[in-house]
């Protein structure tokens, strides 16, 4: 895992753990599952749409967006990004 993903997802479990008033992350858990979903997806129509027709750097931006929301519904749902990267492993096999 890298060191920026590693230090988001303790800060998101932190937030989780002991919530923090004004964190856009315990607004976005407070919200519920369902609103995460939509923020995903969202977020991953925003990386599609910075992939068709934006700057590289718009495409970097959005799917920074993408995989922060993606970190939270996986941190709400008790799993982490080492789920992840297993999960690529085991394909990769």
């Amino acid at each position: 895992m890298s060191d920026v993903i590693s230090t988001l997802t303790t800060t998101i479990q932190d937030r989780i753990t002991n919530p923090r008033e004004g964190s856009y992350t315990n607004r976005l858990l407070a919200a519920g599952k369902a609103e995460m979903l939509k923020k995903v997806g969202e977020e991953a129509t925003e990386v599609v749409v910075a992939g068709a027709m934006e700057s590289k750097e718009r495409l970097v931006y959005e799917t920074a967006d993408l995989l922060y929301h993606l970190l939270v519904l996986l941190s709400s749902q008790g799993l982490t990004w080492a789920d992840i990267e297993s999960e690529l492993a085991r394909r990769f096999k």
